[in-house]
């Protein structure tokens, strides 16, 4: 942690390109396989993602459940500390679609 500031301690964990990426996904287009991830519009390389879910999950932020054996592969879910992200999501999209000219056409918003 960068300081006891919680602007700061919140850009630790989400101060990054993808990390917020990956929760909206989860949280707008109801993705939560890894391949549904790689196939997010924004082109995320795979090692980066497969870190920021390991975060993810180490911050208790989204949980990993398996949803196959042999080879065993794993959904990715909201925590309730995850959950309360969701107005914050949806704050974001609500500023960028009033704030920042072109955004939302493509995605529906």
């Amino acid at each position: 942690m960068r300081s006891d500031c919680p602007i700061s301690a919140v850009l630790d964990i989400f101060g990054d390109k993808w990390t917020l990426l990956v929760v909206r996904d989860i949280v707008i287009n109801q993705r939560h396989k890894f391949n549904e991830f790689a196939a997010m519009g924004e082109g995320i390389p795979t090692n980066i993602l497969a870190d920021r879910l390991k975060r993810l999950v180490e911050y208790g932020i989204v949980e990993k459940r398996p949803y196959q054996q042999r080879p065993t592969r794993y959904e990715y879910h909201l925590t309730r500390k995850g959950e309360d992200l969701i107005p914050i999501i949806h704050d974001m999209i609500r500023w960028g679609l009033k704030h920042v000219p072109g955004t939302g056409a493509s995605k529906g918003y």
